[in-house]
This record gives C-alpha cells, structure tokens and sequence, in this order.
C-alpha cells in the first residue's frame, strides 16, 4: 500500500494553543528501510512474516505487509490478519478498569479482596527462588494500583525461576492455553505464594488477568462481554476477541518459533474454539487487527478520545500515561536485561523518561507509551511527535517455566532484534 504522507520539507502547523510551530515530516525514502531489515529476518528463516503501520498527524505514514501469515498454506501476511497480541491486551484491561475508576466503582488504592477474597491473607516467599513453604505473611493487601504496575508479588511462570515457577504451571495449566473457569483460576492462583511483598518491586504477572477478572465481578458479568460493549463496541474495533470464530480462521496468522537445532520455524499449538472460551484473560488473551489496534492507540493518543468516541478523561490518561516505578525499583532487570534505562511504567504501559539512555533498546521521545506482547507484537504512541508505531509479527519467546531466563542468553535473536531496528529506521526519518 503507497504511503499516503510523503512531504519533502519542513513544514509549519498551527499547534492547540494557536502558536505556527515547525514540525519535521517523515522521510518517505528513509522508511524504505523498513523493508530492507524484516525482508532479511524473513528470509534468514526467523520470521514468517511481519507487518508494520506508521500513523502521524491524522494519516497514515507507510504500511507494509510482508512475507507469510501461514508457511503450509503459503499465505501471504495481508491488512486484515489476525494476531495473538498477548500482552498488549495489558493497556485494553487497564483502560476498562480506569473506566470504572472514574465512575467511582474502585480506587487505585483499593485493596483486590474487596473483590477476589480468593487473595486474603497471602504470604510471601522469604527467597523468590526457594521452597514454597518457607514463607511469611503478606504486610499488606495487593492493591488495584498493584495490579496495573506489576507491584502485586504474583508472578508467572516463565517469569519466575525455581519451585514457584512450576508452581504456577502445576495450579494453572498451559499458560497459552488455559481451560478453567475464572472463578477457579482466582482460586488456584490466591492458593500460590507471592514471589515478592507488594509494593516492593515490579514482577511481570498474570496481575493483568487478575484486574480483568475484577473488572468483570464489579460489572457483574463475563469480563470479555465489559471489553466488548464499554471498548470494542464504541471504538469499532469490529475483529478483536478471545477467540477466532470459524468464518475469520483463514485470516489468522500462525505464531511460529524456531527451532535453532533444525533451523525452521515450528507452529505453537492453541486450542481452537468455535464459541468464546471460558477463560477470557486480561493479560494476554486477545487477537487482533493492527486497524483494529490502531483504534485503540489513537484513544490513548488523543487524551482518552478517538473519532468523537471518549472513553477516558483527559487527566486519567495523564495519569495513565506516567511513570510510577520508583528510582530503586528501574535498577532491576527485567527479563535479564536493564530494561528500565530511559524508562519507566505506569498504568499498563511502559513510558520513555530519558530517550537517550532508553536508544540502547529501542527509540522513542519523551513520553512515548505502549507495551509490546510475547509473540513479538508492538506498538507505540508518541504525543511529542502525534506519532503511532504498530509492529506485528508472530514469533513466540519461550514461555514454559523460567523461560524468561533464557531470553538474554546466546540465541538466535534476529526476529527479535529487527524490532529496535525498526524503531530507529522510523526515528531516524524524523531526523532523531
């Protein structure tokens, strides 16, 4: 697809306060580079296919869908496939939670067994990586604020290490592919230990999952029923779901990961439902289109409004949108690496503080937002430049017990790396 925004020179807009500010124009030949980087990670064999959208001020930039969405069917990635967003079903959870917020219905400082006694008088393991009844009781009730900064002390499996993480496999199953009921999930995870005091420091959890399925008891009805008539419905986001129905399934991209030993890319297997499964999960569960996403990054972009639809109050977005971590808690790694220099996370998305220490990883101005998803989707939204980034590829990190462990080692990375290339291709035509 041609790019719509193709400018040459500098040019001047008028900015909300009246001022004529001068804004930098895209380099519609320096995005061609793009291309160059994911057509090499495909044909290297670490992807199968990868689609990117670039959205600046009202337009579309560039969008470009290349190699395949499915390798045994040889079809090609096209504008309305479907992925599995994983975690970028995180900022959809948190929003309908802040939503609630608003209406007064909970409060950042509440604590979650108003809702899920299930999590009543937790303990918490004296060693992170030790046995699971050398423990001692929780100082304080996990808070919805807890939840929504990964501060709450649960954990997931491939996030954890030693007898804790196959813990959670052993109580909860698959975690890609779960089949309890939410209410005996609660149940199983509440009968866990946590992994650190909350509020002590941040620990990537099913935290996210927990909120939603508080979002749903509040409501008083199925979690992915709220998503679809209070976010989904309003904002028209026609193909995201828990699930793909029979009729969308030839749309659907394969999420693959490779196997280094043979060098091919392996299908990850998912159960397939004909009607929305029982276990709707706000952390990771949705599928999606980046149209679809798009939607919902321009709401966040545009201070909780989108096309005459509002969700959000402009200061909840705000709020939203800044960075809650302490000093303290930034200088721990994240998944093995200093993921915290340059910047930080608030309500559900991770946001850029200093774009020159976070250029290490990845590109972005100050106050850029977004979060990215374990089967190698991505986006961001950038309110210095009115500027969305989506990234959409289907290449699975291991997510067995302690596999997050793993993810710093000596593995072939390329799909992987191809991301921050992308990043700074984009930033780069803006002449950062």
């Amino acid at each position: 697809m041609p790019s719509k925004y193709t400018p040459t020179t500098r040019n001047e807009e008028t900015s909300m306060n009246g001022n004529v500010a001068t804004a930098t124009p895209l380099n519609a030949e320096a995005l061609s580079g793009i291309n160059d980087i994911l057509s090499g990670v495909i044909a290297s064999g670490d992807l199968a296919g990868a689609l990117t959208l670039v959205w600046r001020k009202g337009e579309e930039v560039r969008f470009e869908a290349l190699g395949l969405r499915d390798i045994a069917a040889k079809a090609p990635m096209t504008r309305d496939t479907l992925f599995r967003i994983a975690s970028m079903t995180k900022p959809i959870t948190t929003v309908a939670a802040l939503m609630l917020m608003e209406e007064g219905r909970l409060a950042l400082t509440d604590p979650i067994t108003k809702w899920a006694p299930e999590f009543t008088d937790m303990r918490v393991l004296n060693s992170a990586t030790g046995p699971l009844d050398d423990t001692y009781p929780a100082p304080r009730d996990i808070t919805i604020d807890d939840l929504m900064t990964h501060r709450s002390g649960l954990a997931y499996a491939f996030t954890s290490i030693g007898p804790i993480a196959f813990a959670h496999q052993k109580a909860l199953g698959d975690v890609l592919n779960a089949e309890m009921t939410p209410d005996a999930w609660m149940k199983a995870l509440g009968g866990l230990p946590l992994t650190y005091a909350p509020g002590e420091r941040f620990h990537y959890s099913h935290a996210t999952d927990v909120l939603g399925f508080i979002v749903g008891r509040i409501e008083g009805t199925d979690f992915r029923d709220v998503l679809m008539k209070r976010i989904f419905g309003p904002l028209g986001m026609v193909d995201t779901d828990f699930y793909i129905p029979p009729a969308k399934r030839d749309r659907a991209a394969v999420v693959y990961k490779l196997d280094e030993a043979a060098n091919q890319l392996n299908p990850v297997a998912f159960s397939r439902h004909d009607t929305p499964p029982a276990f709707c999960g706000g952390g990771g569960g949705l599928i999606s289109t980046a149209d679809d996403y798009l939607k919902f990054a321009r709401m966040l972009l545009g201070d909780g409004e989108v096309d005459g639809v509002r969700l959000l109050k402009r200061e909840t977005v705000a709020l939203m949108r800044a960075n809650r971590l302490t000093d303290a808690q930034r200088t721990i790694d994240f998944m093995g690496i200093p993921f915290w220099m340059g910047q930080g996370f608030g309500l559900g998305v991770s946001v850029v503080t200093d774009p020159e220490k976070q250029a290490w990883m990845g590109a972005g101005s100050k106050g850029a937002f977004g979060w990215p998803g374990a089967f190698g989707t991505w986006w961001q939204a950038d309110p210095e430049e009115d500027l969305i980034i989506l990234y959409m590829v289907q290449n699975s990190m291991d997510l067995s017990p302690e596999g997050a462990a793993q993810l710093a080692t000596g593995q072939r990375m390329g799909a992987r790396v191809a991301l921050p290339m992308v990043q700074k291709v984009i930033y780069g035509a803006l002449g950062k």
